[in-house]
């Protein structure tokens, strides 16, 4: 999915972090047994044994009274005293970020998924009567087990449910009006009264799954499927309150607990901390020093759970906006590098006017041209949902969500839609009403161009009136064919993704080396545009053909480079190696478009090769 401004080196005030080791599942996988753990998220799991409960143990002391909680604040869980066998504290921990179902469709957009509880009613009836609470995730039986034991010993006080985490207000109840001037510079071009622009969005809403396909021209360029059942895999952007499991010196991490299914991974570069709570004075200290096992710590989730690893965090949280993304608690100041230098040197007086002091902003591309009140009251709205988050956090005492983001439909048209977008087209009436009242209030110059296609009138689907099918379908194929009859083979790894150049059926018509450069600067552009498309990220190793002649290499780079310049996320091309290789990295956010749409085959476990069992015997 497309990341925001503030993740992207072209909008962000400093370069990102160096790449995570690939290695940390297998690490977590092998920590030791007898690490402590605050919920059954960890190593040792929960399980459940017959026999009495123990007596309830006193006390050891009040707690102190919890303050405003800032980015890098740690504290200590709550005390938990032994569980004896048979005791129904154990349980698993919860699995994401709420059972139930709840959207408020005025002005502002919530997205799927509820306030917590249990993920199904039958665990929900036993549950109850068993007398235990609810806890933050779909399962909830970590932290709920937990707080139920507290609440038995406490003379059987009723829990308190888990918060509501916040949701993204996306526009004000008054939106501003805009002058007759404004609405017509911001309306983008139009020729014959149809608008016209770079882009289309089509968004196809299914039971089970929406997907958003974009198209540059009539090409297929980038495509995306989210899933509402998916989503503890799909939580990029969401704020949590996490307990620390297991803290590794040796690879710099430590493995959180946010009530999902797989652990976190937080690295010590993404660590904020108080330099007075640690022992190193003058020095880098390390993560052992920074973190400790059970503690609650603020945290946002940077890269979605891939395969076997799970998501990764940092405490660096940030809330995008439409014009602006709210670092909090940080002096971070910048504004996008992608507008002119004339737009840049007006955002940045309106910021020094409205920027608060205690809190970082980066302004976003979307903020061309727009006015001071609309950035201010852009601003406002990030502020109150901060507050609203630390209201939130200051009550949490187990791991739990605390800020969710919008669905991908709508975090598209917040980060994404623009002028150079002629069209968006949805063809579920729900979804494009709710994205037509937002479009109305942000940005009420394009809300024509948000449009609404009713299947019941039209002869086709919505994929297939635009061709978005076919081109898909060629998308999940290994083999990509080039107009001039050369080709793409396009194999993916657990370490990296290699794609082959190849002549095929372009034999040129002058030589060979100018057969060879014409196929490789089709190739340099196609591979750019499969990268966008099928989502791939990490190491990217490109084989081009041979070119003996140097100023043919260069220009193939050029262009390679050129057509990766329209990809918003960030990408790193080196110089053509002696092996004529050429080696890129590409942010991965996602699992990629196969990945999310495929299953590994039963039979071959994905290899693509059966072994007959008589050769083994």
């Amino acid at each position: 999915m497309p990341d925001t401004d503030s993740n992207r080196g072209a909008d962000s005030p400093s370069a990102a972090p160096a790449a995570a080791p690939t290695s940390t599942s297998d690490q977590q996988a092998a920590a030791p047994a007898s690490a402590p753990t605050g919920g059954s998220a960890g190593p040792t799991g929960g399980s459940q044994a017959s026999g009495p409960p123990r007596p309830a143990e006193p006390p050891a002391g009040a707690p102190p009274l919890p303050r405003k909680p800032k980015i890098g604040d740690t504290m200590p869980a709550p005390p938990v005293p032994p569980t004896a066998p048979g005791q129904p504290g154990s349980g698993q921990s919860g699995s994401g970020e709420g059972g139930g179902s709840s959207r408020n469709r005025r002005r502002r957009r919530r997205g799927r998924g509820g306030s917590g509880g249990q993920s199904g009613g039958q665990s929900a009836q036993q549950n109850q009567q068993n007398g235990r609470g609810q806890g933050g995730g779909k399962q909830g039986q970590s932290a709920g087990g937990k707080q139920g034991q507290r609440s038995r010993k406490q003379g059987g006080q009723k829990q308190q449910k888990a918060p509501t985490p916040v949701e993204a207000v996306l526009v004000d109840d008054e939106p501003i009006e805009l002058d007759e001037r404004t609405m017509r510079k911001r309306g983008g071009r139009s020729r014959k009264g149809r608008a016209v622009g770079r882009y289309q969005m089509n968004v196809h809403v299914q039971p089970d799954a929406t997907q958003i396909s974009i198209l540059e021209g009539r090409s297929l360029v980038e495509h995306y499927v989210s899933r509402p059942t998916d989503d503890v895999t799909q939580i990029h952007g969401n704020i949590y309150i996490g307990r620390v499991e297991n803290v590794l010196p040796g690879m710099e991490a430590a493995f959180v607990d946010i009530a999902t299914p797989k652990n976190a991974v937080l690295y010590r570069g993404d660590v904020q901390y108080d330099p007075e709570d640690v022992e190193s004075k003058g020095e880098t200290p390390r993560i052992e020093e920074m973190l400790k096992p059970k503690q609650l710590i603020l945290c946002q989730v940077t890269k979605n759970p891939i395969g076997h690893k799970g998501a990764r965090l940092t405490q660096e949280v940030s809330l995008p906006g439409r014009f602006v993304v709210l670092v909090p608690n940080s002096s971070t100041y910048g504004i996008s590098k992608r507008l002119p230098d004339n737009e840049r040197k007006r955002l940045r007086q309106v910021l020094d006017r409205v920027k608060p002091a205690e809190h970082g902003v980066i302004v976003r591309t979307a903020a061309e041209g727009v006015t001071a009140e609309e950035i201010e009251r852009d601003l406002a709205r990030l502020i109150q949902q901060w507050t609203q988050i630390e209201e939130l956090a200051a009550k949490q005492t187990s791991p739990g969500l605390l800020y969710r983001e919008p669905e991908m439909a709508v975090r598209f048209i917040r980060e994404e839609f623009n002028a150079d977008y002629r069209a968006v087209i949805i063809d579920d009436e729900a979804l494009h009403r709710d994205i037509a009242e937002y479009v109305e209030a942000v940005a009420p110059a394009l809300a024509d161009r948000i449009q609404y296609y009713d299947t019941s009138k039209e002869s086709l689907p919505l994929f297939e009136r635009y061709h978005v099918t076919e081109q898909l379908a060629k998308a999940l194929d290994r083999k990509v064919w080039l107009p001039s009859g050369g080709s793409l083979i396009i194999e993916s790894t657990e370490a990296l993704t290699v794609i082959d150049v190849n002549t095929g059926r372009n034999v040129g018509s002058s030589s060979l080396e100018e057969t060879v450069f014409r196929n490789n600067l089709e190739a340099a552009k196609e591979i750019a545009r499969q990268l966008r498309l099928r989502d791939i990220g990490g190491i990217i190793v490109i084989d081009f053909v041979d070119m003996e002649v140097k100023e043919n290499r260069d220009q193939v780079l050029k262009a390679f480079r050129e057509a990766l310049s329209r990809d918003k996320t960030r990408t790193q091309v080196f110089p053509i190696s002696e092996l004529g290789l050429v080696e890129m990295t590409r942010k991965r956010i996602g699992e990629g478009l196969l990945e999310s749409v495929s299953t590994r085959c039963e039979h071959c476990d994905g290899r693509g090769v059966l072994i007959p069992p008589e050769f083994l015997s």
